[in-house]
């Protein structure tokens, strides 16, 4: 394809087969096809055959990093580098001669043609090859437009060379044209190849081979030899090979190349790591759970580039638009060529007109507004853990007015922590926390597990051992500690206990009280809570500079939610407490039929109904693949302030694609006139067109600076 008219045609050829939808991306160099039962690959081959052009169906990507294909990842073709340097060498003593008369000499027209005539014919041939081809087929493309150009001025400069020899030639035109025409060519596939840059460096991010256990043997193997529930080792420096849990080791683990976390995160025995993440200090032994398409590196790739093969609404619109401009720009053309004749009877003046009305108005800026943008946008999406799932995502961003945050896991940890204690009596802070963690560490409840931790962190000790420990349902725990009868659990066991409970202390309202006693006197009321993250309050700051409003939705009572939405900074108003799994979809709708635009973030298999209704889903990788597969965009970290990015850079990527288009648009619509009316000379044209295309494309990688 040269063109985006060239993949517009393959769209409607293969759109009109039976059972068949197909999108057809011009700066990709892909079609995306579905097709139903009877249909055969081979057929969708021939009929792109068939309209002038070639497929083939892409190589499955290796598992242990796909190479790059689409996308701009092919190299920048010699051939057409080649080509450009020989016709830019023979152009330039071309255009000289014609644009300064001191350089003219005697025969200085026939030295014109000598070295012209090469850059025409020679330096113009895929332009021409590809017109031709076209032309068969009953079509026409860019290449029509150039090719009826540049071989009208060669045509008429012949004429007057041997026949009117007063009349001027248009060689530097000709020559000049096919030469400027090549840069852009050039370029654009410099920058698309730029464009695609985040993609593949995404897509090159995984290991090559691997260090497998067999026994305590270790054999180096290839990486796509590695399978499910293998062993393997990782040294410290070393990339992960696949997704796995840790089995042996310790360490710290470094996501920034996958995710954009700068902060290593610390792993041990019982953890699950990423595969293509950076083993930074311990030595680890890793059980692969996950190998080739099913990693979260391959689902990560193969996210970011299905958005990148598909198209937005505007993006259709400038498709169609391109679809038939050739063959009105040829009609233009025809009559200003016509117009001229009957209004001036000036032959020269009319055909240079014309050439000049063929020459600038290359639609590729058309083609190459939405697919380059998305590109960029989505490559450094995935450098900054935003995968983006499709462009129709970017118009769902613009519209979002509300935003929907699940608490559990989203705004929170979704772990139980100790986040206060309170010493009644005169009781030491110290030995309360020493006797009720140890109590507590024989208990499995997630309350107890929480207040064992902390009593360990803040003591900064071994705790002492429990006998006599015994489980009372539904209250809490008792046993012997250090000689002590200790209990700990809900105010009620200390009333059954004999024991007179004080009032509750302030500061626990909204969490989970354990009242601890020893000895037949209340000693003290731990607070334990589902801790919010440290950015989630930032984080709905930056969503709230968006223009958005934050709401937080949870299955927890009415006082917890409360009390995280007063921490993060949420309206209490904005709080939809107990409500159950299958209403949270339920909120959401009524959320929209009061007239918002409903955004939810969720992480668990309980928000994947509500990510899948509202109007954009956004979906933390760090939840389960239920919640992923029905959001919109995927936050690879677990970090809510990634939602903000997301939005932001959504919202910028749909900015450039409509700076692109109104670039695009308004450059034809202004040139044409300029053109038809005989004030563009066809070799500036010729020049304005290939910078058309350039522009966009580079306008476009000014994404890859986004932060």
């Amino acid at each position: 394809m040269t063109c985006a008219s060239c993949a517009a045609r393959i769209e409607k050829k293969l759109n009109r087969m039976d059972g068949v939808e197909a999108t057809v991306n011009y700066a990709t160099e892909k079609a995306r096809v579905a097709f139903a039962d009877g249909v055969e690959v081979a057929d969708l081959i021939a009929t792109v055959v068939k309209t002038g052009y070639t497929a083939e169906v892409p190589a499955p990507p290796r598992p242990e990093g796909v190479e790059p294909s689409g996308a701009g990842a092919a190299p920048e073709p010699d051939a057409l580098r080649q080509r450009l340097v020989v016709c830019a060498v023979l152009a330039l003593p071309v255009v000289l001669m014609a644009m300064i008369p001191a350089l003219r000499f005697d025969n200085w027209r026939w030295l014109s043609l000598t070295l012209a005539s090469p850059v025409v014919v020679w330096g113009g041939l895929p332009f021409h090859r590809a017109a031709w081809t076209n032309l068969r087929h009953g079509a026409a493309t860019m290449d029509t437009l150039v090719s009826v150009g540049t071989l009208a001025a060669f045509v008429w400069s012949l004429w007057a060379l041997f026949i009117s020899e007063s009349a001027d030639i248009y060689l530097e035109v000709a020559s000049g044209v096919v030469t400027f025409i090549l840069l852009g060519r050039c370029l654009e596939a410099r920058s698309k190849r730029k464009a695609g840059a985040a993609l593949r460096s995404l897509l090159e991010l995984g290991v090559k081979d691997v260090a497998v256990l067999h026994g305590r043997t270790e054999v180096r193997i290839p990486a796509d030899r590695l399978g499910v529930g293998d062993r393997f080792v990782v040294r410290p420096g070393e990339k992960i090979a696949t997704d796995g849990r840790v089995v042996e080791g310790s360490s710290a683990v470094d996501a920034a190349l996958l995710t954009g976390e700068s902060v290593p995160a610390d792993v041990s025995a019982g953890d699950f790591v990423t595969g293509a993440t950076v083993n930074v200090s311990g030595r680890l032994v890793i059980e692969a759970t996950r190998v080739g398409a099913d990693t979260q590196l391959a689902r990560m790739a193969r996210l970011v580039e299905d958005a990148q093969n598909g198209k937005a609404q505007v993006q259709r619109l400038a498709d169609r638009i391109a679809g038939v401009f050739v063959p009105v720009v040829l009609l233009i053309a025809l009559g200003t060529l016509v117009g001229w004749l009957l209004t001036t009877g000036d032959a020269e003046d009319a055909f240079t007109a014309a050439v000049s009305v063929l020459i600038i108005a290359c639609p590729c800026a058309l083609g190459l507004a939405t697919p380059t943008a998305l590109m960029v946008g989505t490559g450094r999406g995935a450098q900054l853990g935003i995968l983006i799932k499709g462009p129709e995502v970017l118009e769902s961003t613009r519209r979002v007015d509300t935003v929907v945050l699940d608490k559990t896991g989203t705004v929170t940890t979704g772990r139980m922590a100790l986040v206060a204690v309170h010493p009644v009596l005169g009781t030491d802070e110290e030995e309360l926390l020493r006797l009720a963690g140890a109590l507590e560490d024989a208990s499995e409840h997630p309350a107890a597990r929480a207040v064992a931790a902390g009593a360990r962190e803040r003591t900064g000790g071994a705790l002492p051992a429990v006998t006599g420990f015994a489980n009372v349902p539904g209250l809490g725990v008792r046993g012997t500690v250090d000689g002590h009868e200790v209990l700990a659990g809900r105010g009620q066991l200390l009333v059954e206990a004999g024991i007179e409970v004080p009032e509750t202390p302030p500061g626990t309202e909204g969490r989970t009280t354990v009242w601890i006693a020893w000895d037949g006197k209340p000693r003290g009321v731990l607070a334990v809570a589902d801790t919010v993250k440290e950015t989630s309050a930032e984080a709905v700051r930056k969503l709230r500079a968006l223009g958005l409003r934050p709401v937080l939705l949870t299955g927890d009572s009415r006082a917890v939610a409360d009390a995280v939405a007063a921490e993060v900074g949420i309206d209490a108003g904005d709080v939809h407490a107990e409500v159950l799994p299958e209403g949270k979809a339920a909120v959401i709708e009524r959320l929209r039929a009061a007239g918002r635009t409903v955004a939810m973030v969720g992480d668990g298999v309980n928000d994947a109904a509500a990510l899948a209704t509202a109007d954009l889903g956004l979906a933390m990788g760090t939840g389960t693949d239920a919640a992923i597969e029905a959001g919109d965009l995927t936050l690879v970290r677990g970090d809510l302030r990634t939602a903000a990015d997301a939005i932001r850079l959504s919202r910028r990527t749909l900015a450039t694609i409509k700076g692109n288009l109104f670039w695009a648009f308004g450059y034809n619509v202004a040139a044409l006139p300029l053109a038809a009316a005989g004030l563009l000379n066809p070799m500036i044209a010729g020049a304005a067109m290939a910078f058309s295309s350039v522009f966009v494309v580079t306008n476009s990688l000014r994404l890859r600076s986004f932060t």
